[in-house]
């Protein structure tokens, strides 16, 4: 015990010196350099805890990793992150797969299905794109390495994360129920743009350029505190779907209140951001669910409630006042001036594109394209989609292998939902989520916006879980009756104490 004691103080003293020598070397480099050199080396035993945390709780990391994508781009808005974004999303990433490698998760769930084959075939072309030379520029690949990261590796993560980690019934529903309270902030911090205007952060972002895409024909874009409206609306308008559909299905009563609350939230947020996609990507998800539900009533249900939806919007004047639903009403507007935008745009890649099949590369630093180089108009033209964007850099052939990832990844979590599935809550779960990127594709078509926070962690690390539940079903079954116990037992209690109670009050009065 002696010898323990001798050699734990012996730890605890090392500890000191060292932290005591960072300390004057700090102390040093302040004096002789300047605040930046001292701030990093006071960084150290930060970084040195936060690395040790990581190994010993994969989870929290992760739900670091999670809540850190849906409000970094508030965060940065309001100068608190003072580090590139990627410091403090990609970085923690990284950190979580290699803990993962080294201290690997308990679970049986494989990696190897249809979502990590799309994934695969989409991130094989981008690797090929090393190759592309139709700029005429010398190939960088710094440049490369730092696309192939934004534009493939951040769905892989998004993958492989959610794959090991929400890899329990407790974690899925976490996962969802986290989801939507975020949701539901975002939604708060909406209507506070809307009921009493934009603080000094957001108005500074406004002048800077955004009031352009914002304030359009007396129309105002409210983006609580996401990039810009569009990501969320889109977001927005996927995420209603996804939880109107899980408050259909769950079967417990807490849940259904917090879903159905939460697809109420998003629908408001949805039409407070003036994103006519946003409707697109609610009314894609439940077009979808519909086929998924295999029930005739309910294809019934939603195809009256939706036609007078859209006949009221395309056909009537009814709440046109409101600029929000005014907004949604030019989506039905064949000769709305910023679609017709769009179409010239696209008219002209078209004409450019046309001899680059694989597009502009993404071994390039886009922005030093010559004047004189053809390519120099595909890079400034407005990419108004986030299908268009890969169009300018992957080309023609890169949009069809994306389309090909995305509709892969689609189709294999609906046949999931459609055929492997027998529990009503999993399927529930499935069918929900996949409606939620169906959604959020439709929204990607229109607008640029798959590759903005928090899109990919939610719906392509949603999709992960909808390739999960197969294995985990029983596993989801045996939770469930856990807590239906639990729910019966409180009851039961309940009905004791009312009983004890009751008896009590009539002995009192004899």
């Amino acid at each position: 015990m002696i010898k323990s004691f001798t050699s734990y103080n012996s730890n605890i003293r090392g500890r000191v010196i060292v932290l005591f020598l960072l300390f004057l070397l700090a102390i040093y480099l302040l004096a002789t350099s300047g605040l930046t050199p001292f701030a990093a080396i006071c960084m150290i035993p930060a970084i040195g805890l936060f690395l040790f945390l990581s190994f010993k709780q994969q989870n929290a990391l992760f739900w670091y990793i999670f809540a850190m994508n849906y409000f970094v781009m508030g965060l940065q808005r309001y100068d608190y992150i003072p580090v590139p974004v990627t410091v403090v999303t990609v970085l923690p990433q990284l950190l979580l797969v290699m803990t993962l490698i080294i201290i690997p998760k308990k679970g049986q769930n494989s990696l190897a299905n249809p979502m990590l084959l799309g994934l695969l075939l989409w991130t094989f072309y981008l690797g090929i794109q090393v190759f592309n030379e139709t700029c005429g520029l010398p190939v960088s690949i710094g440049d490369w390495l730092t696309n192939m990261n934004f534009y493939a590796f951040y769905f892989i993560f998004a993958f492989v994360l959610v794959s090991k980690i929400i890899n329990t019934p407790e974690n899925i529903m976490r996962f969802l129920r986290i989801w939507a309270w975020f949701s539901i902030v975002a939604t708060i911090w909406a209507w506070r743009q809307k009921t009493f205007g934009w603080d000094q952060a957001e108005l500074r972002w406004l002048i800077g350029g955004a009031m352009r895409t914002h304030i359009i024909g007396g129309s105002i874009r409210y983006f609580s505190f996401f990039s810009d409206a569009a990501t969320f609306g889109c977001n927005m308008g996927a995420a209603a779907a996804l939880f109107y559909i899980t408050s259909l299905t769950s079967k417990l009563r807490k849940d259904k209140i917090l879903f159905a609350i939460t697809g109420i939230c998003c629908t408001y947020s949805f039409f407070a951001s003036g994103t006519r996609s946003g409707l697109v990507c609610f009314m894609a998800g439940i077009a979808l669910y519909v086929f998924l539900a295999r029930s005739a009533k309910l294809t019934a249900t939603v195809l009256l409630l939706g036609g007078a939806f859209v006949f009221i919007l395309a056909f009537t004047n009814i709440g046109q006042g409101n600029m929000q639903i005014r907004r949604m009403r030019s989506a039905f507007n064949t000769k709305d001036a910023s679609l017709n935008v769009r179409d010239l745009n696209k008219q002209a890649l078209k004409k450019y594109l046309k001899d680059a099949p694989y597009g502009m590369g993404i071994n390039i630093d886009e922005s030093r394209i010559p004047r004189f180089n053809k390519f120099k108009v595909v890079y400034e033209t407005s990419n108004d989609s986030t299908y268009v964007f890969f169009w300018q850099r992957t080309g023609i052939v890169g949009v069809y292998v994306f389309a090909a990832m995305n509709i892969i990844i689609l189709l294999g979590g609906c046949f999931i939902s459609f055929f492997k599935l027998q529990n009503k809550a999993c399927k529930g779960i499935s069918a929900a989520i996949c409606c939620g990127f169906i959604g959020i594709q439709a929204g990607g078509y229109a607008n640029h916006i798959l590759l903005q926070y928090p899109n990919i962690i939610l719906f392509y690390g949603g999709m992960a879980i909808v390739y999960l539940l197969p294995a985990i079903e029983p596993e989801y079954i045996a939770y469930e009756e856990k807590i239906y116990t639990k729910l019966e037992e409180k009851k039961r209690l309940k009905k004791e104490q009312q009983e004890k109670s009751r008896v009590k009050k009539l002995l009192s009065w004899t």
